[in-house]
C-alpha cells in the first residue's frame, strides 16, 4: 500500500436488459446508458444484460476518452451478458460459470442459454488492490412456486466461495450486479454472512433515489407490473456490496438510483433501475489486524451463519430429491422407447422371413412410428445427461456445505475458550497497570 490520503470512487450498476430484437427500445437505450455514463464521470461501471457484442462494442468505441479499460466477459451460447468499464487500468480478469443455471427446454426464460457467471477485474488504485466482482443470478419467475430456488442458491454458494477464495490479499472488495434475490432472502443472507459483504443500500450516509431502494418497480413500463403488487410496488434485486479489510477503511458516501423514465422521454434505461454509489477509501494503520468484516473474526455472528448455511443445505437437498425423481422419469420413458424401437425392428423383420406371396407393409406407418421412437430416444437420453449433472452439482454443492457447518460448529465451540483466554487476559493486564500505577 502506498497511499496514506482518502480515495473517493464511485461505482455504477445497471441491468441492461440488451436482448436485440426482443428489448424494446435496445438501441436507443444502449445509446442514452452511453451518454449517461459519459456525463457522470464514473470510475467504475458494472453492466448485466449487454448479451449482444456489438453493444458492448458501440459502448466501448462511444465511452473510449472517459472509461479508457474496458472488459467483456464471455459465456454460454450467447455470452454472459456482463461488462466492465473503468477509468483505472484493468490488470486482470477472470470468469467464473456457475454449474447450475436452469434448464435447455425452458427457452421462454433463457437463462440457460445466457450461462450466468460471475466476472471478476482486478485493479490498482493508488497503490490499493481493488477486487470488483460482476454478476448476474438466475432470474425468479415465480415467488410461490420458485422451481429455480436450488439453483440460485447454488449459484450464491458459489459466489461466495468465488470471492472468499480469490480476494485474499485484496485491499478493497466489490460486487455489483442483479442478484435476483430481496435482501432477507436466503441466497442473500448466505453471501453477505459469508463474505461479511456490507449493503450500500443500508450502510450509505446519504440516499437518494427510489423508496426502499427499489431497483424494480412498477412505474416502470418495460415492467410487469402484477407481480411487484404483493411488494408495495416494487422490489430490490440489485445491489453494491463492498468490503474494506485490516489496511483500509471502506464507507459508503451516498447511493443513488435512477427514477422511472430518461428525463424528456417516455422510456427508462432498462427494466431495472441504475445504482451509483460513492465510497471513500481511508487506509488505516497498517497490519491491525486480520481483515475486518469476515466470518472468522466476528465469532458472534457465527450461530446465525450456521443457520443460513443449515437452510440453504436443506433447499439443496429439496432441489436434489426433485433432481432425482426427473433423472428417474427419463430414463424410464427412454427404456419404454428403446423397447417400442426394438419391437417396431422387429416386426418390420417379420416380412423378410415370411413364405409364400409378398406381404403388403404399411412403410408410411413404420417410419412415422420409427421417427418418433427415436426422438423419444434422443430427447430422454439428453434430459438423463443433463439430470445426472444437475445431480452431481447439487451433490457436490450439499457436500461443500456439510464441511462448511462442521468447520464453523467447531469455531463455535472454540469461541467460548477464546473468550475465557481474552478475559484472562484482560484481567491480568488490568493487574498489571494497576500494580504499576502503585509501585509509582
Amino acid at each position: 500500500m502506498t497511499t496514506s490520503a482518502p480515495i473517493r470512487l464511485r461505482v455504477f450498476s445497471l441491468n441492461c436488459w440488451g436482448i436485440r430484437y426482443l428489448s424494446k427500445n435496445c438501441r436507443e437505450r444502449f445509446v442514452l446508458i452511453g451518454d449517461l455514463l459519459t456525463q457522470e464521470q464514473l470510475d467504475l461501471a458494472l453492466l448485466q444484460e449487454v448479451w449482444c457484442e456489438k453493444d458492448f462494442l458501440f459502448l466501448k468505441k462511444k465511452l473510449g476518452s472517459v472509461y479508457p479499460f474496458s472488459h467483456y466477459f464471455k459465456s454460454g451460447f450467447i455470452g454472459s451478458g456482463l461488462a466492465v468499464f473503468s477509468r483505472h487500468r484493468i490488470h486482470d480478469a477472470f470468469l467464473y460459470r456457475y454449474s447450475l443455471n436452469g434448464y435447455p427446454y425452458m427457452a421462454q426464460h433463457g437463462d440457460w442459454f445466457g450461462g450466468k457467471a460471475v466476472g471478476k477485474v482486478l485493479l490498482n488504485i493508488s497503490g490499493l488492490n481493488v477486487h470488483v466482482f460482476v454478476t448476474h443470478l438466475h432470474a425468479e419467475y415465480c415467488r410461490e412456486k420458485d422451481s429455480y430456488l436450488p439453483h440460485r442458491v447454488v449459484q450464491a454458494w458459489e459466489l461466495h466461495q468465488f470471492i472468499r477464495h480469490t480476494s485474499a490479499g485484496a485491499d478493497v472488495v466489490i460486487l455489483g450486479g442483479d442478484l435476483n434475490m430481496h435482501p432477507d432472502d436466503l441466497g442473500t443472507r448466505l453471501l453477505r454472512n459469508y463474505t461479511g459483504l456490507l449493503d450500500s443500500f443500508s450502510e450509505a450516509a446519504n440516499f437518494e433515489g427510489c423508496e426502499e431502494g427499489f431497483t424494480h418497480i412498477s412505474e416502470n413500463p418495460f415492467t410487469h407490473s402484477d407481480g411487484l403488487v404483493p411488494f408495495g410496488g416494487g422490489v430490490r434485486i440489485d445491489y453494491i456490496l463492498f468490503k474494506g479489510s485490516g489496511e483500509v477503511d471502506v464507507s459508503c458516501e451516498s447511493l443513488c438510483t435512477t427514477k422511472g423514465p430518461v428525463p424528456g422521454l417516455p422510456f427508462p434505461y432498462s427494466d431495472h433501475e441504475a445504482l451509483t454509489a460513492e465510497f471513500l477509501f481511508t487506509p488505516t494503520k497498517k497490519g491491525n489486524g486480520c481483515k475486518e468484516r469476515e466470518f472468522g473474526c466476528i465469532p458472534d455472528k457465527l450461530p446465525e451463519l450456521v443457520n443460513t448455511v443449515n437452510e440453504a443445505r436443506t433447499e439443496v437437498k429439496v432441489g436434489l430429491h426433485c433432481s432425482e425423481r426427473m433423472r428417474h422419469t427419463a430414463a424410464r420413458t427412454g427404456i419404454m422407447g428403446l423397447v417400442l424401437l426394438v419391437l417396431e425392428l422387429a416386426i418390420a423383420a417379420v416380412p423378410l422371413f415370411a413364405l409364400g406371396a409378398e406381404q403388403p407393409f404399411p412403410k408410411a406407418s413404420f417410419y412415422l412410428l420409427g421417427a418418433l421412437c427415436f426422438a423419444v430416444l434422443l430427447s430422454t437420453l439428453m434430459l438423463y445427461i443433463f439430470y445426472s449433472m444437475e445431480v452431481k452439482a447439487l451433490q457436490g454443492t450439499e457436500d461443500q456445505m456439510r464441511l462448511a457447518l462442521s468447520s464453523l460448529q467447531e469455531r463455535i465451540k472454540e469461541y467460548p475458550k477464546a473468550l475465557s483466554s481474552d478475559h484472562l487476559r484482560n484481567s491480568l493486564d488490568s493487574k498489571d497497570s494497576v500494580h504499576l500505577k502503585q509501585e509509582s
